[in-house]
């Protein structure tokens, strides 16, 4: 069929045509979907590492949990150089997770539990094993293939020198020089990430149907939508010029052509029925990612404003607002996220000071120590306050047990491009990538049959497994369940407009509106209780983050680190 028109027909997941519908339901304006990043969920074939076998014997973990879907992290066929984010095979599964086969029984068993499934999308580069990129060695300069990817001469008088000064995202030049078939060096080839990573030409004309052609393989198979990987970056200054800080020029106005691209994978999205969407990656400011979110481009972006604030009020407030504005302005829904697989998990970050290493390479600060347990408090107080905010709340696996960061890998086991990047100068991600512990007091904590796991698992973690927090009433993981299922069932909740409300110094209080019942709820980011706004100078809790708030009581302060959802008397 064609996609010109996707108004008049809709394919079904089964590839055959049917009428169009019109489901009106936009299941992921509201949505809560439970990220998993494969390698570290769960082993289903006993050699260590995360499957997607592993993930379908927990499916009724996931759904207790109460979330609508999940995100699955990079699974595709690839040489793991970036662990998955460098694709060799769009359309195969890699055998370290499984086969096509496992993945349509994992599309099938989520659909039978009502889930939605998402998968990653990387269409910014490809891996240095992919065919195209090995056509394009094979052919040499000036050739079809070569124009696929960002390959140019050399400066200097023999070529010897990089196009220009760009750095990569994982340190290092963005640069890597080829040896031609002669056996002579050669061309240089672009890599905003890792050098097996060539970056694509989506200036070709051979890309975009290429991509299109990719979704529609996976969209066919029942898949409901995409995280597209770093979706701002596709298009490139084509006069590839030196810049003072040495990083790319990656334009995103209409006239770079991104947003066509955009629009391209939306009409292919709109040809599929039961309303398929896709979330994009970008760091770009607010006002800049909004524009991927107008009606004829993507459903959702990432707003990564939470991973980068600090536990303070007004800081926590300009991060909501702005957001809101700027999607507001495009009439797109906002979504809320603590956690991912690139980020030092919030527990440690909310339990010490966080810098940023460049746009996608945070770090924890190491010359401080972390309070665990002030970062549980918080990490617990903002859970909350995620869940209670209009539009789409993102979770990452093991968020929900209150996990650390482990920061004290072994330098021997440390995997991330970035720590050999950075000349062993930045650990990297690997800390918030170790695996989830599902039973048990000792590694591997019920992960795996395999004592030796891909990221080794530290020591003490039993009090974090899931068995043990299913017990505990007041776990890390009940509240989060308790959230979830309020959230489900309440029409203001993730869904009502919001109504700031005076409050005092380090409080942060907001309305969510409904029309049965507003929620009130309040934050208290300082260290002593703090007393309810002027306004609703006593509530009654629906939920706390402090197990000393009792559901039910009348209450007139909040504890320190701590949020408290309310209704008026």
């Amino acid at each position: 069929m064609s996609d010109a028109n996707p108004g008049t027909h809709r394919e079904r997941a089964d590839g055959s045509d049917s009428p169009a519908q019109v489901t009106g339901a936009e299941w992921w304006r509201h949505a809560v979907i439970y990220q998993i990043y494969p390698r570290s969920f769960a082993d289903g074939n006993g050699d260590g590492i995360g499957d997607l076998r592993g993930i379908i014997d927990h499916l009724d973990y996931i759904d207790s949990l109460g979330v609508d879907g999940i995100w699955l992290g990079p699974v595709m066929s690839s040489p793991q150089a970036d662990h998955g984010y460098d694709v060799a095979d769009y359309r195969d599964i890699d055998p370290i997770f499984g086969t096509l086969a496992d993945m349509d029984d994992l599309i099938a068993a989520c659909h039978q539990r009502g889930l939605k499934i998402t998968l990653d999308f990387v269409p910014n580069h490809t891996s240095e094993a992919h065919p195209w990129f090995q056509a394009a060695l094979a052919a040499g300069p000036g050739s079809p293939e070569r124009d696929r990817y960002l390959f140019r001469p050399g400066r200097g008088e023999h070529g010897e020198l990089p196009p220009n000064n760009w750095r990569s995202v994982f340190g290092g030049p963005s640069w890597t020089r080829v040896i031609e078939s002669d056996g002579t060096p050669g061309e240089w080839y672009y890599h905003l990430f890792a050098p097996e990573q060539p970056d694509l030409n989506w200036r070709n004309p051979d890309v975009l149907p290429e991509f299109s052609d990719v979704l529609r393989f996976w969209l066919r198979r029942g898949i409901d939508g995409f995280r597209i990987d770093v979706s701002d970056a596709p298009m490139k200054d084509p006069g590839f010029p030196d810049t003072a800080d040495e990083q790319p020029l990656i334009p995103k106005d209409e006239a770079s052509g991104v947003h066509d691209i955009y629009r391209a994978f939306r009409t292919v999205f709109d040809s599929f029925d039961g309303d398929r969407m896709a979330v994009v990656e970008t760091g770009a400011p607010a006002e800049i990612v909004a524009l991927f979110l107008r009606p004829d481009e993507m459903n959702l972006a990432f707003n990564f404003s939470f991973t980068r604030s600090p536990w303070d009020a007004d800081a926590i407030r300009d991060a909501i607002t702005s957001a809101l504005a700027a999607n507001d302005a495009v009439g797109a829904p906002t979504t809320w996220v603590t956690d991912n697989h690139d980020m030092p998990r919030s527990v440690s970050r909310y339990g010490t000071s966080l810098r940023l290493v460049g746009e996608y390479v945070p770090a924890l600060d190491q010359q401080a120590e972390v309070d665990v347990a002030l970062g549980i408090r918080r990490h617990r107080a903002m859970a909350l306050l995620m869940c209670a905010l209009p539009g789409t709340v993102y979770l990452y696996n093991g968020q929900e047990l209150g996990l650390p960061n482990v920061d004290d890998l072994p330098e021997a086991v440390l995997q991330d491009p970035v720590w050999e990047r950075s000349g062993h100068t930045e650990r990297g991600r690997d800390g918030c990538r170790v695996p989830m512990p599902w039973s048990g007091d000792e590694p591997p904590y019920g992960f795996s049959t395999n004592r030796q796991t891909w990221l080794p698992m530290p020591q003490g973690w039993g009090h974090y497994t899931v068995e043990n927090e299913d017990a505990d009433a007041e776990s890390m993981l009940m509240l989060y369940r308790r959230a979830l299922s309020l959230r489900a069932i309440h029409p203001g909740l993730g869904r009502g407009a919001i109504r700031w409300l005076e409050a005092a110094d380090a409080v942060l209080a907001l309305e969510v509106a409904s029309e049965l019942e507003p929620v009130v709820v309040v934050v208290n980011t300082g260290g002593t209780p703090a007393p309810l706004p002027a306004e609703i100078p006593v509530g009654i809790t629906i939920l706390s983050s402090d197990p000393t708030v009792p559901t039910g009581s009348n209450v007139v302060e909040i504890p320190a680190d701590a949020t408290v959802w309310l209704r008026r008397p």
